[in-house]
């Protein structure tokens, strides 16, 4: 029972360490880097209850940049696997629901601090090494992003229970946020291990139980936030990390009475899937399951004439290219004015020669590899296709290698068609394509582009004339989640500008509010009157 109305620290976004070179944690997390790279093969457990579960049936874990080397394996299951999760986080639930707010806050405190302070070099060289990201990516993400999730997602929950009802004489209006009735199943992607921690914990701290599926490429990564998790006092129930295949959990999950929700961050064609699954067997469940997806992206940077050609090139080089194009957000299309494409096309052109490829362990690659064959074949394929294609034409890149690791070079792409095939489709990948119109053809050009993609996550205007801003924010006001006004589509902060998109790219929750948690409670309105009537009559029947 609480004996007071706690108010907890207000956060702030995590410092983003630069890895300037002489600067000290660049020497710390290299060393990291180098260890884990080195240390013994380990072995990832799924986390079921209490159990560390291993089984007989275990896969690979290696670098996207070095595929020969084995980092580790991790434990694949079964339905078996994924009833026990369920059963476990069911007899969790009662306890952690009824577990006081500010204990719930404290554990997910902690896990920001020991992010923030022993597990820094670890969470982040795990990045390294699963994702191939480069040492900066890897700080935005794996450390401060996630660290800001944990600290701002307790922020948001005083918020939500301190939003309370008005009362009038006599009475006392109460707002009471349960959490859902049920297990909530959390699906986390590859490209972002933020993500991946944020997708059950924003849940859970509402005092839900999940059952969680990380992206079998970032196991080793996930390991790190299980183990995070667990030395922070989460729970045995609480979360649980499952590896099995995803229509053999589907087929469970989907079909179970106390299934109440579902967060998820991957493709528009699995979560267009997902839901139809859960439509169908929507009369199974005590409740409406809650369904929140962030999905799929065909970002776009739109350029006005009066744009500054070299804060164009930035964007383009750094939106579209940082971490190989394998975000959300990143920029894939862009639309130029014919009077200022040279300039840009010479900037962008020398940019991307410039870029050094290869391993995250050299700080001075600006590139490293796609995440996994697969995805390597998909954006080869496309490569290919431009190719071969008579109105689309590689200026810079188009090279690629899966020899050692995963490398595509960064791809800068010309069309003379705006509904070419990668301009429309989400390439996932290192590769822009480039439509120059005539400069008159502004607002045209803008009724293109909304119309060219299924798409809207994120999108930017570049121009140094208010009313052409104006016009833009207007005009794209649907094409867009997340706008950006002279500046790349990327790097969305927690608290800043909380993130997700429309259309085809999910159901705008905007992860990093309080909107998000809002999906993870069921609210029941309580009325308590004080003087309570003992006649029905009412005063106009006198």
């Amino acid at each position: 029972m609480p004996k007071g109305i706690y108010q907890i620290p207000y956060p702030d976004n995590e410092p983003i360490n630069s890895y300037a070179p002489g600067r000290p944690e660049r020497e710390s997390l290299l060393a990291k880097y180098e260890e884990m790279y080195n240390q013994d093969p380990i072995d990832v457990p799924m986390y079921i209850g209490s159990e560390l579960v291993r089984t007989d049936n275990k896969k690979p874990m290696s670098p996207p940049h070095d595929h020969k080397k084995i980092l580790g394996h991790f434990n694949y299951g079964d339905r078996t696997h994924v009833e026990a999760a369920i059963n476990a986080a069911l007899a969790a639930k009662k306890q952690w629901a009824d577990l006081a707010w500010e204990h719930r806050a404290s554990i997910f405190l902690k896990a920001a601090d020991l992010v923030a302070g022993p597990y820094r070099d670890k969470i982040n060289a795990a990045t390294m090494l699963a994702q191939s990201k480069t040492l900066f990516q890897t700080e935005i993400d794996a450390a401060c992003e996630l660290i800001d999730f944990l600290r701002f997602n307790v922020h948001y929950m005083q918020e939500i229970y301190s939003n309370q009802p008005d009362s009038s004489d006599g009475v006392w209006n109460r707002m009471e946020y349960r959490p859902l009735e049920g297990f909530v199943f959390a699906i986390s992607p590859f490209n972002f291990t933020a993500i991946a921690g944020n997708l059950p914990s924003s849940a859970a701290l509402m005092g839900n139980t999940v059952v969680w599926k990380p992206a079998e490429s970032q196991m080793y990564s996930a390991q790190v936030i299980m183990e995070v998790f667990r030395e922070s006092g989460l729970p045995d129930g609480v979360i649980n990390m499952i590896t099995v295949d995803g229509p053999v959990a589907g087929d469970v999950i989907f079909k179970h009475k106390d299934f109440a929700g579902l967060h998820f961050t991957g493709s528009t064609q699995v979560f267009q899937h997902l839901w139809k699954e859960i439509g169908t067997n929507i009369d199974r469940y005590r409740s409406y399951p809650r369904i929140v997806g962030e999905t799929g992206g065909k970002d776009f940077i739109m350029v006005h004439k009066s744009a500054v050609p070299a804060q164009v090139a930035t964007a383009i080089s750094r939106g579209a290219f940082e971490f190989q194009g394998q975000k959300c957000s990143a920029a894939s299309r862009a639309y130029i004015p014919k009077s200022m494409w040279p300039a840009v096309k010479e900037q962008v052109v020398n940019d991307v020669k410039s870029f050094k490829m290869g391993s995250p362990g050299d700080p001075s690659n600006f590139i490293t590899a796609v995440i996994d064959e697969r995805a390597f074949d998909k954006i080869a394929g496309y490569i290919d296709y431009i190719k071969d294609a008579s109105d689309a034409e590689i200026l810079v890149g188009g090279g690629y290698d899966k020899s050692k690791g995963y490398f595509i070079e960064p791809t800068v792409v010309l069309t003379t068609n705006p509904k070419f095939k990668t301009m429309e489709e989400e390439i996932f990948g290192p590769v822009i394509t480039i439509y120059v119109y005539e400069d008159e053809e502004f607002e045209s050009t803008m009724e293109l582009l909304n119309e060219t993609s299924p798409y809207a996550l994120t999108g930017s205007i570049f121009s140094q004339d208010r009313y052409a801003i104006e016009k833009a924010t207007k005009m794209l006001s649907d094409a867009a989640g997340n706008f950006y006004i002279n500046d790349k589509p990327t790097g969305a902060v927690v608290n800043q500008q909380p993130f997700g998109g429309a259309r085809g790219s999910g159901t705008n929750d905007k992860a990093g509010s309080q909107w998000n948690l809002t999906r993870w409670v069921s609210m029941r309105t309580i009325k308590e009157t004080f003087v309570t009537p003992t006649d029905y009559r009412y005063p106009f029947l006198g």
